[in-house]
């Protein structure tokens, strides 16, 4: 998966952009009582490590 469409996936679930400096992007949402960080780097893989995090960290199975 591409960080990409990693993104796309977060805000398809309803996480936005809460704050953003450099590269790391935080995203939130209204009933998430944590913001989940992507170190968004566009068209490069994502590892599958961290890829699980971001997820699980979301919620997102």
């Amino acid at each position: 998966m591409k960080f990409s469409e990693l993104v796309r996936m977060l805000e398809k679930h309803g996480f936005r952009v809460v704050k953003e400096k450099g590269s790391i992007r935080y995203y939130g949402k209204l009933d998430w009582h944590r913001l989940v960080r992507v170190d968004y780097h566009g068209s490069k893989e994502v590892p599958t490590g961290t890829c699980n995090s971001i997820l699980k960290a979301a919620g997102i199975k």
